[in-house]
């Protein structure tokens, strides 16, 4: 396979699932690594395995962002490739969910990405050239009951991501979003001996995010839908 067209990625969000999975990926096709993620000290053992920098971010904070880009720039080189795998996770009846909380929720999910789109645009603008890539759900599209600060996060965060690719992609920057259709196994997250091949494994969503950022500009997706071939839609 020829080898992508980017010399650093930026994950925001980080930690032992996908973000891994990405990490180890990009890492093997020789591009440099940052890691972000509000607690960074459990990335240590990934950081070593992929020699990536770590940074600590709360992607829903403007000021946190912005500080993480400029982190680095310095460390890493302007990521011509970035991440954004955070998510806000709250469950609840929607008489009795906390308002705060839920503004939290949203803010990491949909707010943390547009902020993190906004430091990498302004970058990759500069030289036309670039990927900003967005981890959707089912929620993406589907809102289930109980969970609508989750749905609401994501569903913003796939209109977010549709109307940069209509933005910034004639502009050489190849936005997408992946819709991850499913559980996906973690260290520790493994399918029940009932349900054989019933969670995405991480090593193979990695690969399709390489296989995005490998394409051509005549022919670029702008989202694409994971889910296991046992999953019904």
């Amino acid at each position: 396979m020829t080898k992508p067209r980017f010399a650093s990625a930026l994950i925001i969000g980080a930690g032992s699932g996908l973000s891994a999975s990405l990490a180890r990926r990009f890492a093997d096709q020789g591009l440099k690594i940052g890691l972000a993620a509000r607690n960074p000290q459990k990335l240590a053992s990934l950081a070593a395995e992929t020699r990536a920098r770590t940074f600590a971010c709360d992607a829903s904070y403007p000021d946190q962002v912005e500080a993480l880009f400029a982190e680095a720039d310095r460390a890493i080189g302007e990521p011509d490739v970035v991440i954004y795998n955070a998510s806000g996770r709250l469950r609840g009846a929607i008489t009795d969910l906390d308002p705060v909380a839920v503004a939290q929720a949203i803010g990491v999910s949909a707010f943390g990405g547009f902020l993190v789109a906004q430091q990498a645009a302004r970058r990759m603008l500069k030289r036309r050239h670039g990927a900003i890539l967005f981890t959707g759900a089912t929620a993406s599209v589907k809102g289930y009951a109980l969970s609508s600060p989750f749905a609401m996060g994501k569903f913003a965060l796939r209109g977010l991501a549709q109307s940069l690719a209509r933005e910034l992609g004639p502009q050489g920057i190849h936005v997408a979003h992946f819709v991850i259709d499913g559980g996906i196994r973690n260290p520790g997250r493994d399918e029940p001996p009932d349900r054989p091949d019933s969670m995405l494994d991480p090593d193979a969503i990695a690969q399709t995010y390489l296989d995005i950022l490998m394409q051509e500009r005549s022919a670029w997706t702008w989202e694409v839908e994971l889910r296991p071939w046992v999953e019904k839609f």
